[in-house]
């Protein structure tokens, strides 16, 4: 499953984040790649311990945790600190990869399972030529480049890229999180029934049926889930 959730950061969140970029001291993005990944990336990003850094996570993370389709669609048990990364100037590309499927916090030594990747976009596509995210679907590949503040969610064993940027800047958010249901199939089976109930709610209230579907859902989660 490949989402895309718009609007996750508001203009004046965005705006906020912005103004503490423009504070930002990048390095290098291979810092967290693993073997192979290391040898196709070309990118910079903030420091984990960076101030800014540690800021911009705790802004991001706040508006993951109020976004109602985020957790529907990913029913997050553990997210990795989200990072930020830089793509342009002489960094600006990463071949193609696939996600390590264990990453762990070199802080807490938490271990978190890689079932799903997002990528936070924070400045607009206008800023910057190039700079899609290809994410391999069997049909050629999906290309991604949305605007500040939209989010694409999709699963983390899949083999993407980021195109390198020609003019500009691309800066964005990104990391991992491990959900409480691990298998994609029933994660997205439980994501489609919650987008049903709601219409189904929105348009007729709270029926029974409404009421029996709502128990089944939470019936499956219960079966379903790791917590």
């Amino acid at each position: 499953m490949l989402l895309h959730i718009p609007n996750v950061l508001d203009a004046a969140t965005l705006a906020h984040c912005t103004a503490l970029l423009k504070q930002a001291d990048w390095t290098d993005g291979r810092v967290t790649a693993g073997t192979q990944a290391a040898t196709v990336k070309n990118n910079r990003q903030l420091p984990e311990t960076s101030p800014v850094a540690q800021q911009l996570r705790a802004i991001v993370l706040e508006a993951l945790s109020k976004n109602p389709t985020f957790f529907s669609a990913a029913l997050p048990k553990r997210i990795y600190p989200p990072l930020f990364n830089r793509y342009g100037d002489e960094a600006n590309a990463f071949g193609n990869h696939v996600d390590n499927a264990i990453r762990t916090h070199p802080a807490t030594a938490q271990h978190v399972r890689t079932d799903l990747s997002f990528t936070l976009f924070l400045n607009n596509p206008t800023d910057y030529d190039g700079g899609e995210l290809i994410i391999e679907d069997g049909m050629g590949g999906r290309a991604v480049k949305l605007p500040a503040g939209h989010l694409i969610l999709y699963p983390s064993y899949s083999v993407h890229r980021v195109e390198p940027v020609t003019r500009g800047a691309r800066l964005a958010c990104f990391t991992w999180l491990e959900s409480m249901v691990r298998e994609p199939q029933r994660r997205e089976l439980l994501h489609e029934m919650d987008l049903s109930i709601a219409a189904l709610r929105g348009d007729h209230g709270e029926t029974d049926t409404a009421v029996r579907l709502t128990s089944c859902y939470h019936n499956l989660m219960r079966m379903w889930a790791t917590v």
